[in-house]
């Protein structure tokens, strides 16, 4: 048994379709490695912003031994009264590569029939290893599919590097114009150099220790969380954590940092749900609250960078957020002056659905 590692380096990666892009990779791998009697022991399952990746722990490196059978003519369509053979069974023979009388003759149910019998050899990992993440990967359910240089392949980024080893041997492939290898990239800013990994089982702790990148999905996730919570106990409050926000942030970041911001507390007298709506959509911030459950003028970032200069990136999220208050402020003070009588008006003119009316119709009838 081996341990085999497939990683497919990319260009950022749709972050709320990464999880399921992981997951449907690695299912349909296994899956055809199992329907090819080299199902692993175990599968961990990687995700990044640049990478999809697996490891696939105690697989077998070759098939097991298979015999071969092959049903011919009937032996009365095969053979003469004289028992000599026919141009069917001839043919049968001819076809299968053997000589008449290595052909066995079989009794079943169905009657008495001419059978060739082989055993062949299982192919190995190696030899299938290639074919089968070609399938995979063509396979994978992508919506919208990009091209990129001159080549045809079509993925859902462009893809930059091929990972693909068993043990400590790489397993020779050629995918997207690529040709396999144990190089593999850490983090985009922090180490931007080649990584090789020496061994498959070494692969999550070289990207750690070296480039920059927790690739575990979940690992990433929960430092995420244990960031955001402790940083919201140093500015004496709660933080907000929704679950869609903390998957989005995860996977928009190799390596999670943490970065504290205030806004003029003048923006509170919005609505909460304005406020935490602008943070959250736009701004993919975690929103702060006291112990009587009333907003605080905080915010907390995740930024993939450890920057030299975080007051740098704390005075940018800052500025960035004003404007957006701002605005949502301006919009919230329009729809005011409307009012929601002239509001439920104007759904008149809002088709809902061909043959059943606008969305007036919809609100009257609800």
């Amino acid at each position: 048994m081996s341990d085999c590692l497939i990683e497919i380096g990319t260009e950022e990666l749709p972050p709320r379709a990464l999880q399921s892009l992981a997951q449907n990779f690695a299912s349909l791998v296994t899956q055809s490695l199992a329907d090819q009697n080299l199902g692993p022991g175990s599968v961990e399952v990687f995700a990044t912003p640049r990478r999809l990746a697996m490891l696939l722990r105690d697989t077998p490196l070759q098939q097991a031994e298979q015999l071969l059978e092959k049903r011919g003519p009937a032996l009365d369509a095969a053979f003469d009264a004289d028992g000599n053979p026919s141009r069917a069974a001839l043919g049968f023979a001819a076809s299968c590569g053997v000589d008449i009388d290595k052909l066995e003759r079989r009794q079943t149910e169905k009657g008495s029939w001419l059978y060739f019998c082989d055993k062949q050899a299982g192919r190995s990992l190696h030899q299938l290893l290639p074919e089968l993440l070609a399938a995979a990967l063509a396979s994978l359910p992508i919506p919208k599919r990009m091209r990129w240089g001159e080549r045809s392949d079509v993925f859902v980024r462009p893809v930059k590097w091929l990972v693909l080893m068993v043990d400590s041997e790489v397993v020779e492939a050629e995918i997207f114009g690529l040709r396999s290898g144990n190089r593999s990239f850490g983090h985009r800013f922090h180490a931007p150099a080649a990584l090789e990994i020496r061994s498959a089982s070494e692969y999550e702790e070289t990207l750690l220790s070296r480039g920059w990148v927790i690739a575990s999905f979940e690992q990433r996730r929960d430092r995420v969380r244990n960031l955001v919570e402790q940083a919201a106990t140093r500015l004496g409050g709660t933080a907000k954590i929704d679950d869609a926000l903390l998957d989005e942030v995860t996977a928009l970041v190799e390596y999670p940092v943490p970065v504290c911001g205030e806004f003029d507390p003048g923006f509170l007298e919005l609505p909460v749900e304005v406020l935490v709506s602008t943070m959250q959509e736009n701004q993919k911030y975690f929103a702060l609250f006291d112990g009587e459950g009333e907003l605080l003028p905080h915010f907390i970032a995740i930024s993939n960078i450890d920057s030299r200069k975080p007051e740098e990136v704390v005075r940018g999220n800052e500025r960035v957020i004003r404007p957006r208050f701002a605005d949502a402020g301006f919009f919230f003070a329009q729809d005011r002056k409307q009012g929601l009588d002239l509001m439920r008006i104007r759904l008149d003119s809002v088709v809902f659905q061909d043959k059943l009316g606008s969305l007036g119709d919809k609100s009257n009838r609800i």
